[in-house]
């Protein structure tokens, strides 16, 4: 059966080889990129891997909170529902860490672009859809003021945290929502895949994409996933887990909400 998935940060890395596996077993998939020559490129090889032309592209710079809304609203406008999201866009290190609204860059991309994208998307995420949320084994406790721009942070520590954060809003919402709507799931590809984010931080080749792709395509079709709602995957060792215990503490994992919410509303607002 034909499902229609958007496919965050599709124009390389785990995001297109996820996208290559699902076009290649007849999905729809909508792949979002914020160079929009990239984005083409990407679908044109896409297209020439697959055999099938069942791909959209859609441009947004997940740094900018309103890009992410009109990225939503473009979605919205053409499809009447969407089987599943993967959030996959994210940054390690970017040249200029603050964006224009003076936000720590890794956190806007990597947390609260993910968390806008998700919340306006979910009239069109029904029950039986899901969203996965690419997390990852780096989870280092949230510095509300880091969250908030207020405090720098090295690349290390800023993805660390904003991967945490992540990884604890999905598991609250995925909590709240497990009877009504989507799945949502928040999943650690594997340590260290070839990934341009792997070669920049670390210097290395890295392992094979597809691992990460293959893991993201079941999270977001297999029956494995349907009842996980709120849940977190590592596939370093293959199997669901406790994400870092900050996730499981609701006090701490709703202050990091409050915060979120907080800033998107003076962003969206001012």
């Amino acid at each position: 059966m034909n499902k229609t998935i958007l496919v965050t940060g599709a124009t390389d890395g785990i995001g297109y080889e996820t996208a290559k596996m699902l076009l290649s077993v007849g999905h729809t998939v909508l792949l979002h990129g914020r160079n929009s020559s990239k984005l083409r490129d990407a679908q044109t090889r896409l297209t020439e891997a697959t055999g099938t032309g069942q791909s959209e592209t859609y441009v947004a710079d997940m740094s900018n909170i309103h890009d992410v809304k009109a990225l939503a609203q473009a979605i919205i406008a053409k499809h009447g529902a969407l089987d599943a999201l993967i959030n996959n866009a994210g940054v390690y290190g970017e040249p200029e860490v603050m964006t224009q609204d003076g936000l720590d860059v890794r956190f806007v991309v990597n947390t609260f672009a993910p968390y806008v994208l998700t919340k306006a998307l979910l009239p069109m995420l029904g029950k039986g859809s899901r969203v996965v949320n690419v997390s990852s084994a780096a989870q280092a406790p949230v510095s509300l003021a880091a969250m908030a721009g207020n405090q720098p942070l090295d690349d290390s520590q800023a993805y660390a945290q904003s991967k945490l954060a992540l990884t604890m809003w999905s598991r609250q919402l995925g909590l709240q929502l497990a009877e009504q709507g989507p799945s949502i799931i928040a999943v650690n590809p594997k340590s260290l895949l070839g990934s341009k984010m792997v070669r920049d931080a670390y210097g290395m080749a890295g392992g094979d994409l597809r691992i990460g792709a293959d893991i993201l395509s079941r999270a977001a079709l297999s029956d494995e996933f349907a009842q996980a709602s709120g849940q977190y995957y590592d596939n370093d060792i293959q199997q669901f887990a406790n994400p870092h215990r900050d996730a499981l503490n609701a006090e701490k994992t709703q202050a990091v909400i409050s915060c979120m919410e907080k800033v998107i509303e003076h962003i969206t607002h001012s």
